[in-house]
């Protein structure tokens, strides 16, 4: 099964080209403000993508998910799944997805450090084959300005619990790339208002193991 990944659109889609897959994934930042308004033209490029399933977790730009969920999941039509602390099946492989992060600035989704994202990370079931964040794990994809880093240490520890062969996510720009530890993928797939490519991973629903056939460099 060949994953079509990105993050941080922030509605300069058209300037993207996306290659083809089976399923494409949006792992948050598709708006700016967050309105509705400009959610449209979003949710309109996504669901005119080819790819015959299409994944979209939400991020602390999007608005329009946090303030009306129903009105933005219906905007995105029945052929597009949005996944807010959810999973799906698809083709033998198990997805999950949620938006939040540790509170940044005053955007969606902010939980505060410990254990109020503990608690989300907590619902992740421990089947799941791809995980998709909005945000970072601590210590992968989540260098800002320097060394700085602002991933999230509850969640790293959530995937070292439930061990997904792949999680993704976005949110910083700065730091895309995969980085493999002891069998989980983990992959910041940022396109930083397009600037970088797309993320294309290939993933044997049989085995979980994750072939990187595209993995852009930093922007």
């Amino acid at each position: 099964m060949r994953l079509v990944a990105v993050a941080d659109t922030h509605t300069f889609e058209a300037d993207m080209v996306v290659p083809d897959g089976d399923v494409f994934i949006h792992a948050g930042d598709m708006c700016r403000g967050g309105t509705f308004e400009e959610f449209e033209p979003v949710a309109s490029w996504i669901r005119g993508l080819p790819h015959a399933q299409k994944l979209v977790v939400a991020g602390n730009h999007d608005w329009c998910f946090a303030r009306d969920r129903g009105r933005a999941t219906e905007l995105l039509g029945d052929g597009v799944r949005y996944l807010e602390d959810s999973g799906v099946e698809l083709g033998g492989i198990s997805f999950w997805g949620s938006p939040w992060q540790p509170a940044f600035n005053d955007w969606a989704f902010n939980l505060e450090r410990g254990a109020p994202l503990a608690a989300k990370w907590s619902l992740i079931p421990g089947e799941t084959d791809v995980l998709i964040t909005h945000c970072p794990p601590l210590g992968y994809g989540d260098r800002y300005a320097g060394p700085r880093r602002i991933g999230c240490a509850e969640l790293y520890a959530a995937t070292r619990e439930v061990m997904p062969s792949l999680h993704l996510f976005g949110h910083v720009h700065q730091d895309g790339g995969l980085w493999e530890i002891d069998g989980v993928n983990y992959v910041n797939a940022t396109t930083w208002e397009c600037e970088r490519a797309p993320t294309v991973v290939d993933i044997d629903p049989s085995t979980g193991v994750i072939t990187a056939v595209e993995i852009p460099p930093r922007a």
